[in-house]
């Protein structure tokens, strides 16, 4: 920790978030360790009592060891989270946070504003050529003459073993109509495609391997009456009166996109409307050679033509799937969210797709527990905080999520909360077995109930609808490039935390990790109470890794 009057440093861990008062900078780490095909983070700060000109960063690592450095932005937020929150936020004031982390190279300079502490997020990943050891990692602030303001050297172990694969489900909602609004692009033009193979490239990168596939676009956040911009991956045309053609060539493009980056699920968009199944989704159809609008708001669920109409396209959609050996990857979607009284709309929706989807895994978030019991989904996806009847009743596969009402007592991603309240989820994950992990808001740019578009970098609250970061967890990048998030990379951690934890299960048993992840604790890990604290979290976490080095070495002998 450099100590000077005019430039101080501290090297932190991932899950510290440095705000330009000083919160985020009490707990230094000088060293951690990794395994060989995960990304490892942390974190220089640095703050100046005087002007710095020119400052930059540079950062020693060995040749086999990757280093990656990028720069902690801050960006605005009006509705940090809700009034009636709980004790377990940094701060629930409007004001800056940091989250986006900006591309740097050593040069490029970065800020050195007196009196701020700001820090540089450095990424480790080992390329598959790195040998075992430990390395030192020497960070050096520079000014423009090249003299040196600060040095940091964090030690970093690479162990010998390779996480597993990732086993967990796990989507965040890809919204493809906001990346054509955002930059300004046609809806499936060549430069469309191009920026939607991007944003599946971090995606994947970051441990997301389901993706929302729009046969229709996605009746999500939409004001009653309201459009969002047309997104629909299948053609349809009208051939007579109820009758009705399809073609799949787009979709086919999508599925040959997903390969390449690595996407293994689809989950097909919501065949009724959000909150309650009333409607059909908007749907467009060549009617005597012109495109029109032919079911939407106006459309009443329950009625004849929207019921003739499914029952031609979904066997036309599953041959296809079939025809493609998709059949293992597919997902189906009726309604998101539906409550309590939506029982009977929901449960008409379900029969008749129940009946057009035999063999296929049809998920919806949801939170009645009635809607399970009744039969009417096979695979619900519950709340975090209303999980506990489908623990009770031992419901598999257990799938949950959260979203912008999952604010007090549970894990979440908001800009206003710890980053070990973002990381605690692997954890969470593992004890309970869970197959699936879901979130509304991998990109989502627009105004709640999509009533217009945002800038992500104004605007972090969907116009003070949703705590900032629920929308969304990576910001539209010049050229089509996302940039990534604090949260995105602390969420990737978890998933890395998930699949650490599967592989020493893998040397020493289930039963003796869940003990092993417990006993230093009050009460059992549940989704509402689980250990607070980020040095909890980087202390077991190296624990894990230091009970796969002994297995690893017993192994050896």
């Amino acid at each position: 920790m450099n100590q000077n009057q005019v430039f101080q440093t501290r090297l932190l861990s991932s899950l510290s978030k440095v705000f330009p008062d000083g919160q985020g900078t009490e707990h230094p780490v000088t060293g951690g360790s990794m395994l060989s095909n995960e990304t490892y983070a942390f974190q220089a700060a640095y703050r100046t009592e005087g002007p710095v000109n020119d400052l930059r960063v540079i950062v020693d690592a060995p040749a086999a060891l990757p280093v990656t450095v990028r720069r902690v932005g801050l960006v605005p937020s009006g509705l940090p989270v809700y009034p009636d929150h709980d004790e377990h936020v940094l701060r629930a004031e409007p004001g800056l946070f940091p989250d986006p982390l900006y591309p740097l190279d050593e040069e490029q300079t970065i800020p050195a504003v007196p009196g701020e502490w700001q820090s540089v997020w450095i990424t480790l990943q080992p390329n598959g050529q790195t040998p075992a050891g430990s390395y030192p990692i020497t960070v050096r602030f520079a000014s423009g003459d090249g003299e040196v303001a600060g040095v940091e050297t964090f030690q970093l172990e690479l162990i010998p073993e390779d996480l597993p694969p990732q086993k967990l489900i796990h989507t965040e909602w890809f919204h493809t109509d906001c990346l054509a609004t955002y930059y300004k692009l046609d809806v499936f033009s060549e430069e469309h495609w191009q920026v939607i193979g991007q944003y599946m490239d971090t995606a994947v990168k970051h441990g997301m391997n389901m993706i929302l596939t729009p046969v229709f676009t996605p009746p999500l956040d939409t004001e009653v009456g309201g459009e969002r911009p047309t997104v629909q991956l299948v053609d349809v045309t009208v051939t007579g009166e109820d009758q009705y053609a399809f073609g799949f060539d787009r979709l086919a493009r999508w599925v040959e996109l997903c390969d390449e980056k690595g996407i293994r699920y689809f989950e097909f968009s919501h065949l009724f409307t959000q909150w309650g199944a009333k409607h059909a989704p908007k749907i467009m159809a060549s009617v005597d050679g012109n495109l029109q609008k032919i079911f939407g708001w106006e459309t009443d669920a329950t009625g004849e033509t929207y019921r003739l109409f499914l029952e031609q396209f979904v066997p036309a959609l599953t041959e296809w799937i079939h025809a493609n050996n998709l059949s293992e990857r597919s997902y189906f979607h009726i309604s998101d969210e539906p409550g309590a009284d939506h029982l009977e709309s929901y449960g008409y929706a379900s029969k008749l797709l129940g009946g057009l989807l035999q063999g296929f895994p049809i998920i919806d978030a949801l939170s009645d527990y009635d809607f399970f019991e009744n039969g009417l989904v096979k695979t619900p996806i519950p709340a975090s905080n209303h999980i506990e009847p489908f623990l009770e009743h031992n419901v598999q596969p257990l799938w949950t999520y959260y979203c912008c009402s999952q604010y007090k007592e549970v894990a979440n991603r908001f800009m206003c909360f710890p980053s070990a309240r973002n990381r605690i989820l692997g954890y969470q994950l593992y004890k309970f077995d869970a197959a699936g992990f879901l979130h509304w808001g991998y990109n989502f740019y627009y105004s709640q109930y999509s009533k217009g578009e945002i800038d992500p970098y104004e605007t972090t609250d969907a116009g003070k609808a949703f705590p900032s970061g629920d929308p969304f967890i990576v910001y539209p990048g010049p050229g089509g490039v996302p940039v990534e998030s604090i949260r995105l990379e602390v969420m990737n951690e978890a998933l890395q935390d998930l699949r650490a934890l599967q592989l020493l299960e893998s040397k020493i048993g289930r039963e003796n990790v869940l003990k092993a992840l417990e006993e230093d604790l009050p009460e059992p890990i549940t989704f509402s109470r689980y250990p607070r604290e980020e040095e909890w979290l980087i202390a077991k976490r190296e624990w894990v890794n230091r009970k796969i080095k002994e297995a690893l070495a017993s192994a050896n002998v």
